[in-house]
Order: structure tokens, then sequence, then C-alpha cells
């Protein structure tokens, strides 16, 4: 219901409407594979955007007669967090709740949903410490096949695990922020950033299998771009956008075009000549 294989990577507890809306009880465990393992106490954002994604997927699942066949494709995301009073993690876990509402809803001639937006506040102690949404497109298989071609299926991921693609130099884990190799998602060709994960099988970011690359891994690689392309100094974003153009296939390998300005960091994910998403970081 959330699109998980493991259940540890389920965060969701309980999903119920509320109002016009919904409410919903989330757990970050402090296991999980993005918790910073450097003795920092604060959840990666990663966590919370993720958070958003599998209530994107439960709700229109749940509440909006979607059937489990369709594909969720999201088209775009936001999250803002406020440093002063996010959450720290305290032992095993943070509990938060989040307040959504579904300011938009599309649907067919027929009446089918066809895609919808979410708005969250996630809350701690009854405050509100950061914000999140986004949209998405709710496409049966049909119409899904369409617009992917014949010529796509599942891939196996990325081919060489745990080996740079020839002419690629992997960053130092350190120099983005990450616990260790397993979590680097990008190569370096000179000073170009292109995506290539250490692990195709990581436990997070590629939990199952999928016909393109997923948006969490696109959202990751760009943070790591803009920690090299700013010489260290932009490592962990509050703020953020991504918009997906079209889907980012597996090949030929992406690249990550990063422009850093004071506090934030433009991006760009190439594909050949095509662009296929792009987004701001921003950093307090």
């Amino acid at each position: 219901m959330v699109h998980r294989t493991s259940t540890a990577e389920v965060l969701l507890d309980d999903v119920r409407p509320r109002g016009t809306g919904f409410e919903a009880a989330a757990s970050w465990p402090r296991s999980h594979p993005t918790f910073p393992h450097d003795g920092g106490s604060l959840h990666s954002p990663l966590v919370l955007v993720e958070t958003l994604r599998q209530l994107g997927i439960y709700i229109p699942l749940s509440y909006f007669r979607v059937s489990p066949a369709s594909h969720l494709v999201v088209t775009d995301l936001y999250f803002d967090i406020d440093p002063a009073t996010e959450p720290q993690a305290d032992y095993g876990g943070t509990d938060i709740t989040c307040r959504i509402g579904v300011p938009a809803v599309r649907r067919s001639s027929s009446g089918a949903v066809t895609g919808l937006r979410l708005a969250v506040d996630f809350l701690t102690a009854g405050s509100v410490f950061a914000r999140a949404g986004g949209g998405m497109r709710l496409l049966d298989e049909g119409r899904y096949a369409a617009v992917r071609g014949s010529g796509i299926r599942v891939a196996d991921r990325f081919a060489d695990v745990g080996a740079a693609p020839e002419g690629l130099i992997r960053p130092e884990p350190a120099q983005l922020a990450v616990a260790g190799p397993r979590d680097v998602l990008i190569g370096l060709r000179g000073e170009a950033a292109v995506l290539a994960p250490v692990d195709p099988r990581h436990p997070f970011f590629f939990d199952h299998a999928s016909d393109h690359v997923p948006g969490m891994v696109l959202l990751e690689a760009a943070r790591q771009a803009a920690a090299v392309a700013s010489g260290g100094v932009l490592l962990r974003p509050t703020a953020g956008r991504l918009n997906a153009e079209r889907f980012t296939e597996f090949a030929p390998p992406a690249r990550l075009v990063c422009l850093p300005h004071h506090r934030t960091c433009g991006f760009g994910i190439r594909q050949g000549q095509t662009r296929t998403a792009f987004g701001v970081l921003s950093y307090t």
C-alpha cells in the first residue's frame, strides 16, 4: 500500500480521515538507513520526503478508489523544514503527526481519479515543524504502457555492483555527508557529476525493482552533487523542490548539473540532450 517491499521501510502507523482531509501517525526510527552515523541527532530530510511519498500512495489507494494496479507518478514535490523547531531524535525514534490536505483532485470524464495534490503539515508535540507537498498522476496499466512505450521493462537497476563505470571517480562519503560508501549515488567525470549508485540494492533507495530511476534517488543524487559543487559547504538542505518533466531511465547515465549560489543550489538532471528533472535546494 506504500510501494515498499521491506516492512522496515514502512513509516506510516495509521491514516484516518479528518475533516476535509486526513491525519496520519508516522514513526521515524534512528535505525533508518538515512539516519546519520556521526553522532548527530537530526533525521535526514529524506525521511520527511519519504513520508510524503508514502502518504501520496496510501491515501489514493485507500480513500479515492484507485486500483492497486495503477501507477502513481510524482510530478513535483517540495519540503520546508524549520530548523528551530524540528525534532531531535530520542531513544528509539520520533513519533510524527501528519495533517494532510488534498487541495486538488483531477478526474476523468467517467469520474475516475487521474491526479491529485497533497499538502502536509508535520508535527511533534502538537507543533508544526515542517511542511511538504506535491502532485501526482494516476495511470492505469494501459495508460502507463502508452506513456512509457513498448520497449520499457523493469530494469535490473544498475549493472556494476560496487564498481564505478569506467572513467568515473567516487567522492569520499565524508564529502557527501553520508554514512558509508554504499550510500554514494554519484560519480565524477572531471568536474561533471553522474548518477552512478555504489549499491543498486540499497535497502532504502532501491527497495524494489522499477522501470525508471526513483524520485528519491534523484533528489539525494542532486543533494550529493550540490555538496561536491559547493566544496562541502552545502550538505543538509532544509528546503527543496523537485520537478520531474519526464522519466529518468537507468541508461544512459544521467548527468547532474548544479549551480550553488549563497545558501541555495539549483540543479538539473539531464539524460543525453534531454532534461528530465530540475529543482532547487536551500540551506540554513
